[in-house]
C-alpha cells in the first residue's frame, strides 16, 4: 500500500519529492524514487506485507522492468509459485514483485491475472513504455494529465498533481454542476478540466508513439452458474468466503467495520474465525431519526454480534460537534469536492483503528450492489417509457409523498431520469436555482451519466442494478472507503469488491437477489447458519448521518456562510444572492430531504476556500 506519483516530461521543473509530499498519509513508513531519462517516479509506502524487504521500486531480474504500485495482490502466492517453477528468482516477499515477471511473460495482459486492488505504474526501460493501470472495481485511485502527445503526469491523488508547476488547473464547471446531484464528481471527470481518473479495469500506455487507452477483462469468474437454488446458495457462500479470506493477507493487525447489519456481519463473522481476537469497530451517536432513513444509531446491534463472535469490540461515540470538528479533514482527504456524509463515520473509525494499532480495516461495502440490497430495488418494474409522462422532480427522497404515489411517479420517468430518482440528490431544476445562470448555461444535464451497461434502450430491473455496480459503487462507496481510511494511514479493503464476486453477481437473476420482497435473498440464505436470525432478517439500514437536522441546528452557521456574499462560491460567481433564499426553502421543505444537496454546496465551498490552488 502506498501513494505513487510520477511523470514523463522533458521539463524537469517539479521534483518527485514535491509531488509525493501531499500524499504522505498514504504511505508514511518508507520512501522510494526512480529516474530514467524523461521518466521520474516515486512512492510513499504504508507497510502491510513484507515489512522488511518490500520497499519500492520493485524490479525484474535485470532491472529493466520497474514497478511502483499502490494496493495488494491477493493471489500473489499462486502466481509466485508458478513463476518460480519457470525459473524466476525473487528478491523480496512483496506481493507486488510478481507483476514485474508477469509483464515479461504476458505483456499488457498482465493486469487480467491480478486479483486485487491496485494502481500501477510499470516502466519498461528497454522499450521506454509506461503502463498506468487501475484495478477492476476501482478501489485504488489513479489520476493523470496529458502534457503532450507522449508526456504525462500521474499520481494517486489530485492534490499531488496540483503541485506540478506547468499543469493547467482551470476548474471544470461541468463537474461542479454535476456534484450536487451525486455528492461526488463522476469519473473519469475531476474538478479540473485537464485532470482525469484512470477508469476502473483500464490501463494507459505511454510511449514515443503517443498515449493509448485500453480496457482489460475480468476473468475471475467465467463459468456458468447453477440454476438449482441449493447449488447456487452454496456457490454464493463459497465465492464470498473465498473473497473475504483472501483479503486477510497481512503482516500487520487487521480489523473490521461492524454495524450489526448483514454485510459487515458476514465479513466480521468470516474474519473472526481466521483471526484470533479480531478487532471490530462501530459508530455510536445521538439516536436521532428521520422519516426516510429511520434511526441513526446501530451500536446496540453491533455490540450483540460482537459478543457472539468474541471480537475485541470498540464503540466510537460521536455527535454533531465531533463530526463538525472533522469536517476540514473530511474535505482535505476527499481530495476534490466530496460530500457523502457517511464518510465522516469511516474517518472516525479509521482514526480509532490507528490509535488501537490496526493498519487494515475490512468493509462490507458492495454487498448491496452485488446482491440486490437497496430498498428501491423492490420497486423496479419491467415497463419503461423513453419519455416521462410528467415533467417533475419527484424522487425517492420525497418522503412527504406516500410511497405508492412516489413509486407511480418515478416509474413514469424515462430510464435515465428514473435511475437518478431512485437514490441521487439535486435535480436539474434545483441546481438551476442554486447555481448562477452562467454555470447553468455552460453545463449539460447530469442525466447524461446514466448509461445502460447492457446497451438496451429500454431498461430491465437488472440494468439498474448493474448500473449501480458500474457507477455508484466505485464513485461513492469505494472512493469513500479509500479516502477516509487512508486519511489515517489505514488500508481499507472491501471483499465484496473482489473481481470474482463482481463477475459472479453479474450472472445472478433478479429472483435470486430479490425473493418475495426480501432483498439480498441469496446472500441471506448463504450465511443463515452462521448469523443470528435478527441479523439475517434485518431490513437494509445504511450508516445514516442526520444531516438535515444538524444543518438546521448545530451546523446552521456553515449553511449561512456558504450562501452568503462572503463565500468563495459567491465571489467566483458560482451562486447569486437569490441562492440563499432558494436553499433555505429547500432545507425547510417538509416533503423532501434536501440536507445532502445543501451539504454538497457547503463542502464545495469549503474545498474552494481551503484546498484549491489553481489558476
Amino acid at each position: 500500500m502506498c501513494g505513487i506519483a510520477g511523470y514523463i516530461s522533458k521539463k524537469k521543473e517539479t521534483s518527485i519529492e514535491t509531488l509525493l509530499e501531499p500524499i504522505l498519509h498514504r504511505g508514511p513508513d518508507s520512501f522510494g524514487v526512480y529516474h530514467s531519462g524523461d521518466y521520474h517516479a516515486g512512492m510513499n509506502r504504508l507497510k502491510i506485507n513484507d515489512l522488511h524487504s518490500g520497499d519500492q521500486p520493485l524490479y525484474n531480474e535485470d532491472k529493466s522492468i520497474v514497478l511502483f504500485y499502490n494496493g495488494e495482490i491477493y493471489n500473489y502466492k499462486k502466481l509466485k509459485n508458478d513463476l518460480i517453477k519457470l525459473g524466476h528468482t525473487f528478491k523480496t516477499n512483496s506481493d507486488g514483485e510478481v507483476i514485474c515477471y508477469l509483464y515479461e511473460l504476458h505483456g499488457e495482459r498482465v493486469f487480467e491475472l491480478l486479483d486485487g486492488m491496485f494502481a500501477i505504474a510499470l516502466w519498461d526501460d528497454k522499450k521506454k513504455i509506461l503502463l498506468l493501470a487501475r484495478d477492476i472495481p476501482g478501489e485504488k485511485p489513479l489520476y493523470y494529465s496529458e502534457l503532450s502527445k507522449n508526456e504525462i503526469v500521474f499520481a494517486s491523488e489530485i492534490k499531488s498533481l496540483q503541485k506540478f508547476r506547468s499543469l493547467d488547473l482551470n476548474l471544470n464547471n461541468q463537474a461542479i454542476w454535476d456534484f450536487p446531484t451525486f455528492l461526488w464528481i463522476p469519473e473519469p471527470d475531476t474538478i479540473f478540466k485537464n485532470i482525469n481518473a484512470v477508469k476502473p479495469g483500464n490501463y494507459i500506455c505511454v510511449s514515443e508513439n503517443g498515449i493509448s487507452y485500453n480496457k482489460y477483462k475480468n476473468q475471475f469468474y467465467s463459468k456458468e452458474i447453477s440454476l438449482d437454488p441449493v447449488e447456487l446458495i452454496q456457490e454464493t457462500r463459497r465465492v464470498v468466503e473465498e473473497a473475504v479470506k483472501s483479503r486477510l493477507l497481512s503482516d500487520v493487525p487487521v480489523g473490521s467495520f461492524l454495524s450489526g447489519g448483514l454485510d459487515s456481519s458476514i465479513i466480521s463473522s468470516i474474519a473472526s474465525k481466521e483471526i484470533e481476537n479480531l478487532s471490530t469497530f462501530t459508530i455510536g451517536f445521538e439516536d436521532l431519526s428521520d422519516p426516510y432513513h429511520g434511526s441513526s444509531d446501530e451500536s446496540a446491534e453491533a455490540q450483540l454480534l460482537a459478543n457472539k463472535l468474541g471480537t475485541n469490540h470498540h464503540l466510537i461515540k460521536v455527535g454533531a460537534n465531533e463530526f463538525r470538528d472533522s469536517l476540514m479533514d473530511f474535505c482535505k482527504y476527499g481530495d476534490q469536492p466530496f460530500s457523502v456524509s457517511s464518510g465522516l463515520g469511516i474517518l472516525s473509525v479509521a482514526k480509532a483503528a490507528k490509535e488501537h494499532g490496526i493498519k487494515v480495516l475490512l468493509s462490507g461495502d458492495g454487498a448491496d450492489e452485488c446482491f440486490g440490497g437497496y430498498s428501491w430495488y423492490n420497486y423496479l418494474q419491467n415497463e419503461n417509457k423513453l419519455i416521462e409522462k410528467y415533467d417533475n422532480n419527484i424522487s425517492f427522497q420525497n418522503f412527504g409523498i406516500p410511497v405508492k404515489d412516489r413509486i407511480e411517479l418515478i416509474n413514469s420517468y424515462s430510464p435515465k431520469k428514473k435511475a437518478w430518482a431512485w437514490h441521487y440528490y439535486a435535480s436539474e431544476l434545483e441546481k438551476s436555482n442554486l447555481f448562477s445562470k452562467d454555470l447553468m448555461l455552460d453545463s449539460n444535464s447530469s442525466l447524461r451519466w446514466f448509461k445502460n451497461p447492457h446497451k438496451r434502450e429500454l431498461w430491465a430491473p437488472l440494468d439498474y442494478i448493474s448500473q449501480d455496480r458500474a457507477f455508484y459503487f466505485p464513485n461513492e462507496m469505494l472512493k469513500k472507503v479509500d479516502r477516509m481510511t487512508m486519511a489515517h494511514s489505514i488500508e481499507g479493503r472491501a471483499p465484496f469488491a473482489s473481481p470474482s464476486v463482481l463477475a459472479f453477481s453479474e450472472k445472478l437473476g433478479i429472483n435470486s437477489m430479490i425473493n418475495e420482497g426480501q432483498l439480498k435473498w441469496i446472500l441471506r440464505q448463504a450465511f443463515s447458519d452462521i448469523l443470528p436470525k435478527h441479523v439475517i432478517n434485518r431490513p437494509k439500514h445504511g450508516f445514516n448521518v442526520p444531516i438535515d437536522h444538524w444543518l438546521k441546528s448545530e451546523w446552521k452557521d456553515l449553511f449561512h456562510h456558504t450562501f452568503s456574499e462572503e463565500s468563495k462560491l459567491f465571489k467566483m460567481n458560482y451562486i447569486t444572492k437569490d441562492s440563499m433564499k432558494y436553499a433555505t426553502n429547500m432545507l425547510n421543505n417538509k416533503l423532501r430531504l434536501n440536507g445532502h444537496t445543501i451539504f454538497s454546496m457547503i463542502m464545495l465551498n469549503m474545498w474552494l476556500e481551503n484546498f484549491y490552488y489553481g489558476n
